[in-house]
């Protein structure tokens, strides 16, 4: 099992900071990272002890998610870079997460081994006004078995440990649209490579009356029984 983390922090290095005057609020919402999403995926590589890559660097200098032509790859704040800039972001963000993550993967291949790849996330509990009807979504490609068949065995065993969370599947997002997990199954087979992305409604991070802990435990307990 391989666990990476995106969206993990809000962080703008020093030499980019004049383009986030003033957006300090937006840095610390969804906007500029994934809320929760890190410490889950620390968590997890920990207890299963599996390789775990992640990133602080906020989404809103580049999207490490994205593909490299994405139109959301640049935010606001970075879009007005010139070319050269926008190239120099890439060459020092973007492209040393993405190599690592794929170098990773054909190491465990050439060992002799198939990835299941766990792509930590969060999501918003509402959206453009309307509540989102989860507490976990798990994307994959339907057409990949391998995939389709890990998360209909991850959804029961979240459904033993965890009976009360509502689990779905491609949801809020399809597990096709654009993101790192499509790109890896271009480069890898179904028979090498399962790509998920598991999304956490932040609900489950931030409400205080919720047992965070007992969450994440939860979904270590299922992660452990499906890998197994």
């Amino acid at each position: 099992m391989l666990i990476t983390c995106e969206h993990g922090g809000n962080t703008i290095p020093a030499r980019y900071a004049r383009l986030f005057h003033g957006t300090q609020k937006i840095l610390k919402s969804h906007r500029g990272h994934d809320i929760g999403a890190l410490n889950l995926a620390r968590y997890l590589a920990r207890h299963l002890r599996a390789p775990l890559h992640y990133s602080t660097v906020s989404r809103l200098l580049v999207d490490l998610n994205r593909s490299p032509h994405h139109r959301q790859l640049f935010s606001s704040q970075t879009r007005v870079l010139d070319r050269a800039s926008r190239a120099a972001v890439l060459a020092l963000y973007y492209s040393p997460y993405r190599s690592a993550v794929e170098k990773r993967i054909v190491q465990i291949i050439a060992r002799g081994h198939s990835v299941v790849h766990v792509s930590a996330h969060s999501f918003t509990p509402v959206f453009n006004g309307k509540t989102r009807m989860a507490d976990i979504g798990l994307l994959y490609d339907p057409a990949r078995r391998s995939e389709r068949l890990f998360c209909t065995r991850f959804q029961n065993a979240l459904s033993d440990f965890a009976p009360t969370l509502r689990v779905r599947k491609n949801y809020p997002y399809k597990g096709t649209a654009d993101g790192f997990a499509t790109y890896l199954r271009k480069i890898f087979s179904g028979t090498h490579y399962a790509g998920i992305e598991l999304e956490v409604n932040q609900r489950l991070f931030l409400d205080a009356k919720l047992d965070c802990g007992r969450i994440r435990l939860n979904i270590l307990r299922a992660l452990t029984t499906t890998f197994g």
